[in-house]
């Protein structure tokens, strides 16, 4: 039996491309987590473990639909090698039921680990070069005005109106920002509220 497995990292990415995949495939069923490749306790890859087989070939996309790093991927194939199964990569070509599939598989997960770490390596340097020009990352602080925050802070002590209604009073573009400013810093100031 062919299982297919798809995953993608967030709710609001789609699953279309790997869903195509996986019909023109002809998998007899499909697996979908949306959840972080990082996480091992992905509820349908779980399941699908459990039904596999021995016989049983797993399909994915991308072998980094599995894990996002060799260890993970060459223990994966491992457990299924144990249990009998057998993974094929459709990008990749890869399909450990042959010798030279076994064979690419490590060399393609070797060389996604290298590009992932010098990446990272990457990054790190910048952000390195940056803070040493005394650069700080993130967001910039919010530029809210006295009067905007005064008002606000008078609105939300008040009580008569809901926080959406402050906030397109005031200005206020965020509610993050909004609760920053307003509603803990009146928390901080007097514990009653």
């Amino acid at each position: 039996m062919k299982l297919g497995y798809i995953r993608v990292s967030r709710d609001k990415q789609t699953t279309a491309l790997q869903e195509d995949a996986m019909k023109r495939e002809q998998c007899d069923r499909t697996f979908t987590d949306k959840m972080s490749g990082k996480r091992f306790d992905r509820p349908e890859f779980l399941r699908m473990l459990d039904i596999a087989r021995p016989g049983d070939v797993i399909v994915v996309w991308r072998l980094d639909r599995l894990g996002r790093s060799l260890k993970e991927l060459i223990e994966t194939v491992n457990v299924l090698s144990e249990r009998g199964v057998e993974l094929k990569s459709l990008k990749e070509n890869i399909d450990t039921s042959t010798p030279t599939g076994k064979l690419m598989f490590h060399i393609i997960g070797a060389l996604a680990e290298f590009e992932r770490d010098i990446i990272s390596e990457r990054t790190q340097a910048g952000l390195e070069a940056a803070r040493a020009r005394g650069r700080q990352g993130g967001r910039p602080k919010a530029k809210i005005r006295p009067d905007q925050l005064e008002r606000a802070r008078k609105l939300h002590a008040a009580r008569q109106n809901t926080v959406a209604e402050i906030m397109a009073l005031t200005g206020f573009k965020s509610r993050a920002t909004y609760y920053k400013y307003v509603v803990d810093s009146a928390k901080s100031q007097d514990p009653q509220v």
